[in-house]
């Protein structure tokens, strides 16, 4: 019995020897993962940093492209509304008639209600210079049908101030800004739009080559507008500001200076 004690004794200093050796390790392990701890909450600290740097950088980048090259800018439209000539001749139109009629001349059909619109028709977005400028409620039916009615009109156009010329231009130059906008924050776009000619495939600007049929017009439009709202999404733009039809009013909310997460 004394024998197997003493056996008993020094099998147990053997396990305390090591449970000292394990507890040094435990310590140590600990100590590491403390320092590296540090250098993650550091490391996490400088790269926020950056990404600050970066997103300032970013947006100095855009606000000078917007103020030199691409500025745009809301214009005030003094053009009547057609309407309310019409009404002012039509003696029989009573008062509360043409008030309905100019409540719903700013009313807007979205995502399943009615919305009140208050710049509807009466401003127009600019982009580059107030010679190009774009309707404000995104009706572009002025091109297609221009180019409808040239089908059936021979000769040379000589309207050099034909809306529908200024409104290929605005979106020519939209398309542009886009793209240069996606390549500055590096974002990926959703849908594709050529800005440039692409000597492999002689792929030409949707906008500003050949007129364009009603259909694929309203598609690239559509594809433009997508672009742009994913542009809106991606810095947290406010959704209450934001319209699917506005083209250049989104693109002005989008790089305008009061847009906190613009370089995001």
């Amino acid at each position: 019995d004394t024998e197997g004690l003493l056996r008993i004794k020094e099998e147990n200093q053997k396990h305390y020897r090591r449970a000292q050796r394990h507890q040094e390790k435990k310590e140590k392990i600990q100590k590491h993962n403390r320092k590296l701890g540090d250098l993650v909450e550091k490391k996490t600290y400088d790269l926020k940093t950056q990404y600050e740097h970066l997103a300032n950088l970013r947006r100095a980048h855009i606000l000078e492209l917007t103020s030199v090259i691409f500025p745009i800018e809301e214009v005030k439209t003094s053009m009547r509304d057609p309407a309310d000539v019409s009404s002012e001749s039509d003696n029989a139109m009573t008062s509360s008639t043409v008030s309905k009629l100019a409540e719903a001349r700013r009313t807007t059909y979205l995502s399943g209600r009615w919305v009140c619109d208050d710049h509807n028709g009466d401003t127009s977005i600019s982009i580059t210079g107030p010679w190009i400028i774009l309707p404000n409620n995104g009706d572009y039916s002025a091109y297609y049908s221009w180019v409808e009615e040239k089908k059936t009109t021979q000769g040379p156009d000589m309207e050099h101030n034909n809306p529908a010329h200024t409104i290929s231009a605005a979106l020519c130059y939209a398309t542009q800004l886009v793209n240069t906008l996606s390549l500055i924050l590096d974002v990926n776009l959703p849908k594709k739009l050529c800005n440039r000619q692409v000597k492999t495939q002689q792929r030409k600007h949707e906008f500003c080559g050949e007129n364009l049929s009603r259909h694929r017009f309203t598609r690239a439009v559509k594809k433009l507008n997508a672009n742009i709202l994913h542009l809106c999404f991606s810095q947290h733009v406010n959704l209450d500001l934001l319209h699917p039809l506005h083209t250049l009013r989104n693109l002005m909310y989008l790089v305008s200076p009061d847009t906190e997460n613009l370089g995001r």
